[in-house]
């Protein structure tokens, strides 16, 4: 089995009542976006939204080839271990951890090691794996 082509991690965070700086000042780092339920987005060619809900996400450097044990490890190396301030988060928003896998050949694959595994179990994180097959180049081509 060969590893994975290249993956994408992102820690997401999102509920009606969340604060940005509220949950940057938990965790003791900025996100790499976010927004507030009520903020106006910009979703291109000058149109924007209203955001149904209020989000703070952080995004792991991605990886080629892929590495989503590194990646894990990059996002939670910023942020606060106190199991009271995760424990406080899970209790008030949604938490996960959202990867895209995206393969090179029909079996590839990527493990995530035990400390990673514990880590994401304790803050109450569920894992959202996205999985991409690989594209496939026509015969005409």
């Amino acid at each position: 089995m060969s590893s994975l082509h290249r993956t994408k991690a992102c820690l997401r965070i999102w509920g009606d009542e969340l604060i940005p700086d509220e949950v940057s000042a938990l965790l003791g780092a900025p996100p790499s976006n976010s927004h507030s339920k009520g903020d106006e987005l910009s979703i291109g060619l000058g149109r924007v939204r209203i955001a149904k809900t209020g989000s703070w996400r952080l995004v792991a450097q991605q990886r080629e080839p892929g590495d989503l044990d590194a990646q894990i490890g990059e996002l939670f190396a910023q942020l606060s271990d106190d199991p009271a301030v995760w424990a406080q988060l899970g209790s008030r928003f949604e938490l996960d951890l959202f990867c895209g896998l995206f393969m090179a050949s029909g079996n590839d694959g990527e493990g995530i090691g035990p400390r990673n595994l514990r880590l994401l179990g304790e803050r109450g994180i569920e894992l959202i794996l996205d999985i991409y097959d690989p594209i496939k180049e026509s015969a005409s081509s």
